[in-house]
């Protein structure tokens, strides 16, 4: 299969390139802007590993360029898609809702308008838990009601919205992936366990909002690669489906900082107040995933903390600028 990966310097766009480069019959072109708000040292890093590949190529193209997506597009014949690249993170929306617009929802727009000159098997695309917001009812489902407010959640509402209307159009199957706080090996810097696992090398103090009384549905990334090639496999019969992406095992922040403290030594903790970006519990409901999918091993949560830790080690990112 050729494949193009958006965002391929990514946490999630290096991960699953890894995963699929495994295969020899796949050919991979992987695009990125180096955006370097989650991390600019550690997309470094992955993207070195990743053009160890022979049947890997890399184009520093950003998605706001309408041209250079339209040309790339128009230039190759790609049989899967897989869009991740975006302004990513809640909190950063705040501070600069512009670049999220641009990014998120312009930048979205460009893809899709491209596709028609090269339509592709199918586009998986990254939308979030956000997009549900500060919801009260759980697990949430695929098909309730959204409410996003930020506009980090709101540009990926959008995403699915105008994926909806494209898949009417094309003959391009639409898959749009609501993620739920991915962790795991050569994750992002912005990310909670990073930076637990950062200050805990560093000896300096977690700073933990609301004193980590907070529910967070964590979902293993060797566990997202794993769905998601099965997605790209997998037969759907409809243009357009949306899928929680989720353990849907929900885990209170102070416990999982208690299992991280079994590998690591004691970390410093100052408990500070709520920030205004976090929602009290993200718990989705992956049934809809596993009807189609049928059946999903998810690794344990103390393996995947073990692991994750391992691979800081290895790679030594405490020394990395971030």
């Amino acid at each position: 299969m050729k494949i193009l990966i958006t965002g391929v310097a990514g946490f999630i766009g290096y991960s699953l390139s890894n995963e699929l480069l495994k295969n020899k019959n796949n050919s991979l072109i992987g695009i990125d802007n180096f955006s370097k708000y989650s991390g600019k040292d550690i997309k470094k890093l992955r993207l070195k590993l990743l053009k160890k590949n022979k049947n890997f190529r890399f184009f520093k193209i950003d998605i706001k360029k309408k041209n250079e997506i339209k040309d790339l597009i128009k230039k190759n014949s790609f049989d899967i898609i897989i869009h991740l690249a975006a302004e990513v993170g809640v909190r950063y929306s705040i501070i600069r809702p512009d670049k999220y617009i641009d990014a998120n929802i312009f930048g979205f727009f460009n893809l899709i308008e491209s596709l028609k000159f090269n339509q592709p098997k199918k586009l998986l695309f990254a939308s979030s838990s956000s997009v549900y917001g500060d919801s009260k009812i759980f697990p949430l489902k695929e098909s309730q009601n959204l409410n996003p407010i930020n506009v980090y959640a709101l540009s990926k509402k959008n995403n699915e919205e105008i994926a909806k209307i494209y898949s009417k159009k094309y003959n391009t199957k639409f898959i749009g992936l609501r993620f739920f706080t991915v962790y795991g090996e050569l994750g992002r810097p912005d990310m909670f366990f990073f930076k637990l696992l950062y200050n805990a090398f560093k000896n300096k103090k977690l700073y933990l909002n609301n004193s980590g009384n907070h529910f967070r549905d964590f979902t293993y990334i060797k566990d997202v690669t794993r769905i998601l090639q099965k997605l790209i496999s997998t037969k759907l019969h409809s243009n357009y489906e949306i899928f929680n992406i989720c353990s849907s095992r929900p885990i209170f922040l102070r416990n999982f900082v208690n299992i991280s403290e079994k590998y690591l030594k004691k970390i410093k903790i100052e408990n500070v107040p709520a920030h205004p970006a976090d929602v009290y519990k993200t718990h989705g409901s992956n049934k809809k995933l596993l009807k189609v999918l049928k059946k999903i091993k998810f690794t344990k949560l103390e393996t995947a903390i073990k692991n994750t830790i391992s691979s800081y080690k290895k790679y030594k990112i405490f020394n990395q600028k971030n």
